[in-house]
């Protein structure tokens, strides 16, 4: 099998790619990370990777002002999601991807941090986000968006309706994270401890609910991204083997 290469920008040490890169690695692909904080984004090819994925943050679309990466990000996004490259979002991702298709970006009625079941819509459950259905995943945001023009809702919460669109079967973003893992969580506890205390919710309740969802995530998650590589299209020299 020919080795190909998903490049992932990440904006946090500790959110990488988690329980996707295993199923990556197993699919025939190399990993490269760029971290968004020190990297020229400016002179990162949007079509050259196979996989793009864009990763979760702690900054959003309406901080553009604030950090310029979030514009370079938007625009690099517009150049792969125009060639209709395969591209994953995860958190932040999915509303820099919404963003860059058009789509409204805004804060949420309240922040939605912990573990939680999705609700699949029909075209959910005929996809990759199959895998997930009855699965608590990780959500840590404050932010949603509206569902982009030309794509298809796959899950929402009863806190944000958005959880997750796709547009055919190269683009999906995810509002949530799958690829969370819970012998990593303590990382994501101490790497937000000022958003957790800021909002007043518990990180022991938060740990708990890891002990308790953690070791199922990282199976389905594996499941869904397996089932999204299977069914992705890519052209020419970029085809699967």
């Amino acid at each position: 099998m020919t080795r190909r290469l998903v490049r992932a920008i990440r904006h946090l040490h500790f959110e990488d790619l988690g329980s996707f890169a295993g199923p990556l690695r197993d699919g025939g692909f190399d990993i490269e990370y760029v971290d968004a904080a020190s990297s020229d984004l400016g002179a990162v090819d949007p079509l050259a990777p196979d996989i793009l994925v864009v990763l979760g943050g702690p900054i959003g679309v309406k901080d553009g002002a604030l950090y310029p990466i979030v514009a370079q990000e938007i625009r690099l996004l517009q150049a792969r999601l125009a060639a209709d490259r395969p591209t994953l979002g995860v958190c932040l991702g999915a509303q820099l991807m919404a963003a860059a298709l058009g789509a409204a970006v805004y804060p949420g009625r309240t922040k939605e941090i912990g573990w939680g079941a999705l609700d699949l819509t029909d075209a959910g459950a005929r996809g990759p986000l199959a895998a997930l259905e009855g699965v608590a995943a990780l959500h840590w945001h404050g932010d949603t968006f509206d569902l982009p023009q030309g794509c298809d809702l796959l899950a929402s919460t009863p806190v944000c309706p958005a959880q997750a669109f796709a547009r055919g079967p190269n683009v999906l973003g995810l509002q949530f994270h799958a690829e969370a893992q819970r012998e990593r969580f303590e990382s994501w506890l101490i790497g937000h401890a000022s958003e957790l205390a800021g909002s007043g919710i518990s990180p022991a309740r938060l740990r708990a609910d890891a002990a308790v969802h953690g070791d199922s995530l990282p199976p389905a998650a594996a499941g869904m991204m397996g089932r999204w590589l299977d069914g992705l299209r890519l052209d020419g020299e970029h085809a699967r083997t």
